[in-house]
């Protein structure tokens, strides 16, 4: 395992400072297995449109990209991207932003019943559907005139953050197991802030469909995943991870009380590395698991304070956001072989 320890920097810039020559384009396509429309968004290398700061409200920097604008010419590598557990696609916008300008197309979506305004009860936990969503959109997109010509569909790759860790890790063949999971919850309580969620939502794991959890949302298109501190990893066996034949990275944020227990994957967490010693693993601290949400405005921190919504802008003493994003792109990046 590697670990990258950051100094504070002096990368402290507003990322809208930067030219950028990434396009974007967000659009409704149909999800027949949720029964309503659900929306994606696309970046990719781009010429000519006008810029936009993708992602901006009061509590974090949007990234800039140009909405209008058309694939450059040549083909690229494509990157399906999952976001966290009531996370959205423009919270991840750095990432998106940063892959594209490595190169590469990246299609990502709001994984309905599991992101920002839209949690279900009922549903926020099928883990299966949102790699289902995955696949659809790549379908979507290979079939889409704008950029079927640019996509190299040799080089198809998934990544995601947190529960989109996870989904990353099921297209590429993992297994979940219900009654593993469960088990952590009910013994973690709520020392575990997912578990904690979970028992506020009224969610039982334990009452989830175990044929469904268990099953294979394989894309054998996929051809490595990266997944960036992954829900689900505790509580599996040996058999749920026979079908994760590719190359997978798995990049932890933080060590030690900085290190979210729900997405540990490390010998004091969920032990998934032992499980999948295959993996490449690579730790990088100072951070903490909301390090990944991207640059936060200054009063992003008093914001959330007052809404008391979760402190997704307090990182640990010396955490710089703007170099631990950068080397997230950076390892996955060369995990995939991009430029």
């Amino acid at each position: 395992m590697k670990r990258f320890i950051f100094a504070l920097s002096l990368l402290l810039s507003c990322p809208l400072a930067a030219h950028a020559d990434t396009g974007v384009t967000v659009v409704n396509i149909p999800a027949a297995h949720h029964g309503r429309d659900m929306e994606m968004g696309v970046m990719f290398p781009s010429d000519g449109g006008s810029e936009i700061a993708f992602g901006e409200n009061p509590v974090f920097y949007g990234v800039a990209v140009h909405e209008d604008a058309k694939a450059k010419a040549g083909r690229y590598p494509a990157i399906l991207l999952s976001h966290g557990w009531g996370g959205n696609f423009r919270r991840m916008g750095w990432l998106s932003k940063g892959l594209a300008e490595k190169g590469a197309i990246v299609i990502a979506v709001n994984h309905p019943n599991s992101t920002t305004g839209d949690l279900k009860k009922t549903s926020a936990m099928n883990h299966w559907t949102r790699a289902q969503d995955l696949s659809l959109a790549l379908d979507h997109v290979l079939k889409d005139p704008a950029f079927a010509a640019h996509i190299d569909t040799s080089r198809i790759y998934a990544t995601g953050f947190s529960y989109g860790g996870w989904t990353a890790l099921s297209l590429a063949g993992l297994k979940g197991r219900a009654e593993g999971y469960g088990a952590y919850c009910k013994a973690a309580g709520d020392g575990s802030t997912h578990c904690r969620d979970l028992k506020k939502m009224g969610i039982d794991i334990s009452k989830a469909d175990a044929q469904k959890w268990h099953g294979i949302y394989k894309d054998n298109r996929i051809k490595a995943a990266v997944a960036i501190d992954p829900a689900l990893t505790w509580g599996l066996s040996a058999d749920d991870v026979k079908g994760l034949d590719l190359p997978v990275m798995l990049i932890g944020l933080g060590e030690g009380k900085d290190r979210l227990s729900a997405t540990d994957t490390s010998a004091a967490g969920s032990n998934f590395e032992a499980l999948f010693p295959a993996a490449k693993v690579e730790q990088i601290v100072p951070a903490t698991h909301f390090t990944a949400l991207g640059l936060c405005k200054p009063q992003g921190a008093a914001i959330l304070e007052e809404e008391k919504d979760d402190p997704v802008c307090t990182d640990p003493p010396g955490t710089d956001r703007n170099a631990v994003t950068a080397k997230i792109v950076d390892l996955i990046a060369q995990h995939f072989g991009l430029k």
